[in-house]
């Protein structure tokens, strides 16, 4: 049986030491995290880590981010169409899906009517399963796209207006894909810090939603986008930072409420279903 080389096997060691080093580092930055949350609490710690991010994101930190930094985006915009044929079945239970504060009462600052309604897809880094099932070729494209935290049909209602509010975190990019727009889309538009986009059917924009945003539709008929947050690309160490981060919120008290309250929505919704 031959042997391995002398050269062969010095890089063998040397590719295990690089890796062995990477584990303790990963693990002492990971005590690092838990002992500065631990201190500052987390709301303080995302804090700091926000003021980090701007010198370290590969996407910029603009209100709103080119297009290319994700060349995931073309290939869902390709395959709009199936997206919007699912979204069609769905807006037949229209009545049934559920207003956005009714899951998340954080929402209730912004919307107390039937005008802003969800449909979700994935909510912080968990797949709803059952809504993946109804919308087969959606979950499958979103199954491609790396760092997804949350999915969800957006769907805003004749004359609703979301007032000027900011997101909670900028450790993700968020996106939409415009999948139903009214007839005239000059009445139907999102303005994020001092840029107004008007949404198109088919196409799709990343922004920056810790930047003060609002959305109006000033129409007679609902406009209707995929929405997604995206874990923001982010240079090492920074990137397992902002993971650790998000996997943290995902912890809270409102996150788990939200959870629990769309966990009874999936019940009632498959009653409407199966004709009860």
């Amino acid at each position: 049986m031959s042997q391995p080389s002398r050269g062969s096997l010095d890089h063998h060691l040397s590719l295990n030491h690089r890796l062995s080093r990477r584990r303790r580092f990963v693990m002492r930055l990971h005590r690092f995290i838990i002992q500065t949350k631990k201190r500052l609490g987390l709301r303080h710690f995302i804090i700091w880590f926000e003021k980090q991010i701007p010198a370290h994101s590969s996407v910029g930190t603009d209100p709103l981010i080119p297009h290319g930094k994700f060349p995931w985006a073309g290939t869902l915009e390709h395959d709009w169409r199936q997206i919007r044929d699912e979204l069609d079945g769905m807006m037949t239970h229209y009545e049934a899906l559920p207003n956005m504060q009714d899951i998340s009462a954080e929402q209730e600052h912004l919307t107390q009517d039937d005008k802003w309604k969800s449909f979700f897809f994935v909510g912080f880094r968990e797949r709803v399963e059952g809504n993946c099932r109804l919308c087969p070729k959606t979950a499958a494209l979103l199954e491609n796209i790396p760092g997804v935290t949350t999915a969800f049909f957006s769907i805003l209602g004749p004359g609703k207006h979301l007032a000027p509010h900011t997101g909670i975190y900028r450790g993700v990019v968020r996106y939409h894909l415009a999948l139903k727009v009214p007839d005239d889309p000059s009445t139907c538009a999102i303005r994020v810090s001092d840029e107004v986009v008007h949404w198109s059917e088919g196409t799709g924009f990343f922004f920056d939603d810790t930047y003060e945003h609002e959305a109006w539709n000033k129409s007679s008929d609902v406009r209707v986008v995929l929405l997604l947050d995206i874990i923001r690309p982010l240079s090492f160490p920074y990137s397992l930072i902002n993971k650790a981060i998000i996997y943290a919120i995902a912890q809270t008290r409102f996150v788990r409420d939200a959870k629990t309250k769309h966990e009874a929505w999936e019940r009632k919704f498959e009653q409407v279903l199966s004709g009860k």
